[in-house]
């Protein structure tokens, strides 16, 4: 019993974790992360802890989708954790640049009015 106590005492105020969150124990269970890994990755900045209080790591239920995807690109590419955190703000940022669209995007020329490189007749795109 005194252990549960102790156990509430450290968990962090309802308002410094909005919504729901999950500790590290639970986040390690859900992702199939071992809970040293995920203390890695939020050291190496991989993953985004909303919070610690009393040195507990606090995890919101959107970092559960950026694990998943780790542990897909790092199947997939078999780079280090310090390598898929460029991959992932890599692919991060492309996804914010899609999200854009084409406004502002520079205006090129039709494929089909660029002037073969060789000085014939306009180029036709093939598949």
């Amino acid at each position: 019993m005194t252990a549960a106590i102790t156990a509430l005492a450290r968990r962090p105020a309802p308002s410094s974790r909005p919504g729901v969150a999950l500790n590290l124990e639970a986040f390690a269970r859900a992702s199939g992360l071992h809970p040293d890994l995920v203390r890695r990755l939020v050291t190496l900045g991989v993953l985004d802890p909303i919070g610690a209080a009393a040195g507990e790591l606090w995890f919101p239920p959107a970092q559960l989708a950026a694990a998943a995807r780790l542990q897909r690109l790092r199947s997939g590419l078999a780079l280090n954790y310090a390598a898929l955190r460029l991959v992932m703000d890599l692919l991060d940022r492309i996804q914010e640049l899609e999200a854009r669209g084409p406004a502002g995007a520079p205006q090129r020329a039709s494929p089909r009015t660029t002037p073969d490189v060789t000085g014939g007749g306009p180029w036709m795109q093939t598949g």
